[in-house]
């Protein structure tokens, strides 16, 4: 039988070895093997050594599943099919919608537009955001994209650059969905 091996961490050896040696000086007899890891396992802050090959066991199998604490959400594809109907054939925004999670859909598709690390003027953002829309508000998208923390601006409003952040799961889906529209048009 091959024998398992748990690795220890001791967060404080000063402790341990007190612990230790408070353990052994109460002991009549020297310890058996099995006594002395027990000793050492109480020592580390565990009940017995049963108590640490369980914790260590745990977690081991949580490493091997490769467990995510925050698993990756699933695209919302109604609140995607809704948004797409504010898009024309050619990927452009026809109207702004009235509800707020349909708008920020609508600025993630407007954001992914922007060219990552490109320096932007006013001027040149908002011909980028005409191209990309029919109802004639750049200047509402412009302000939307930064107030929604999706651009940054300077002071003075002449310069504009994407601000890199991960997009919901929602956006891959809506620009395929977009794009799938413009090839069937």
């Amino acid at each position: 039988m091959t024998r398992s091996i748990f690795p220890m961490e001791i967060a404080d050896l000063s402790a341990f070895a007190k612990s230790l040696r408070k353990q052994i000086e109460a002991l009549a007899d020297k310890p058996s093997h099995v006594e002395m890891l027990n000793l050492l396992t109480r020592a580390a802050g565990y009940r017995n050594y049963q108590h640490f090959r369980s914790v260590a066991e745990s977690a081991e199998v949580l490493k091997d599943w490769s467990l995510k604490l925050d698993p990756e959400p699933l695209p919302d594809e109604d609140r995607v099919l809704k948004a797409s109907r504010h898009f024309d054939g050619d990927g452009r925004l026809i109207r702004w919608p009235g509800r707020r999670g349909l708008q920020e859909l609508c600025l993630w598709f407007l954001w992914s537009k922007i060219p990552a690390d490109a320096e932007l003027t006013e001027r040149e953002i908002s011909d980028l955001i005409s191209r990309l829309h029919l109802f004639g508000d750049a200047a509402l998208l412009r302000r939307e994209l930064f107030d929604f923390g999706l651009v940054h601006r300077t002071r003075d409003g002449r310069q504009y650059r994407r601000i890199e952040k991960k997009p919901p799961a929602e956006l891959g889906l809506l620009l395929r969905r977009i794009e799938a529209e413009a090839e069937i048009a």
